[in-house]
């Protein structure tokens, strides 16, 4: 009974080595790189004001932003080389709406992707009753297709705009005391953006793998079924009619012969003609 088990078991898992199965491993994958490299993103520029009165002075003024990106919020205080007055300033943007939806679609696609293999390894049959299964997972499987597209446009579009806001050349522009010839300012180092350019590429990876799988969870609707069921039956029909026609065509031919094979009620009618007349009679073909 335990081996019979370990068969089945073993049997149930064989789905992830079908295309269907392996893409959804691969979807919830990429899913977790997507929303890790986006979600977990903190980031940091620094910059340096240097005024005539060195004491007035500070050659690193560290700006500090992380996801959601909301970098008007981000706030920090800059020396304005007139004794030891300072001004606080802030980031200018806010782009958590493109950065939050890129997210919230990847966890949302890794949380589906995750149950669809759920399904496919230990409820299979469930899936496949009725059709429900394949067609609400081929109609779910064209959606997240569509909103990855669509999220990873919109994110790749807010990215480029964080970057422009971060930039430390930019952010120089900002301060009063920037503005005066004889103070010098200058960026130290800005931002890295390796995390948040792979958050890119995974999403339009992800765009590639869900609209990929259309195809194979189509296959395994009724749809696809239905059409490959009607083609075989059409092509039975016309063998069918051809058949007939055939055995049509054949009796005609030995009708219009002359030497017929007659059925059954016209063998005995000529039978009973011969009876009459008293003797055989011999039909000859005229």
């Amino acid at each position: 009974m335990e081996t019979a088990n370990q068969i089945m078991s073993l049997g149930t898992f064989q789905v992830l080595k079908l295309p269907l199965g392996f893409i959804r491993v691969l979807e919830w994958l990429f899913a977790i790189f997507a929303f890790a490299t986006c979600g977990g993103y903190s980031g940091q520029l620094r910059v340096s004001v240097d005024c005539i009165n060195k004491s007035d002075s500070n050659l690193s003024i560290g700006i500090n932003f992380a996801y959601p990106f909301r970098l008007n919020r981000v706030e920090f205080d800059v020396p304005m080389c007139e004794g030891r007055r300072q001004e606080r300033l802030y980031l200018i943007g806010d782009f958590s709406s493109s950065a939050e939806f890129f997210v919230t679609i990847a966890v949302f696609s890794f949380l589906y992707s995750l149950l669809a293999t759920v399904v496919y390894i230990f409820f299979q049959n469930k899936y496949r009753e009725n059709n429900r299964g394949p067609l609400i997972d081929f109609i779910v499987t064209v959606v997240f297709s569509f909103m990855w597209l669509v999220s990873s446009s919109a994110w790749a579009k807010g990215l480029s705009d964080v970057k422009a806001s971060t930039d430390p050349d930019e952010v120089v522009l900002l301060m009063s005391a920037c503005k005066v010839q004889t103070n010098k300012c200058s960026s130290v180092y800005g931002p890295r953006w390796s995390g948040l350019n792979t958050s890119v590429v995974f999403g339009y990876l992800n765009f590639v793998l869900w609209a990929g799988n259309i195809w194979f969870v189509f296959k395994e609707t009724g749809w696809h079924k239905g059409g490959a069921a009607r083609y075989p039956s059409s092509s039975s029909e016309k063998q069918t009619t051809a058949f007939n026609q055939q055995v049509y065509n054949q009796g005609s031919f030995d009708q219009s012969g002359g030497a017929f094979t007659g059925t059954g009620d016209f063998a005995q009618s000529e039978y009973s003609q011969v009876g009459n007349y008293g003797g055989p009679i011999s039909y000859t073909n005229q």
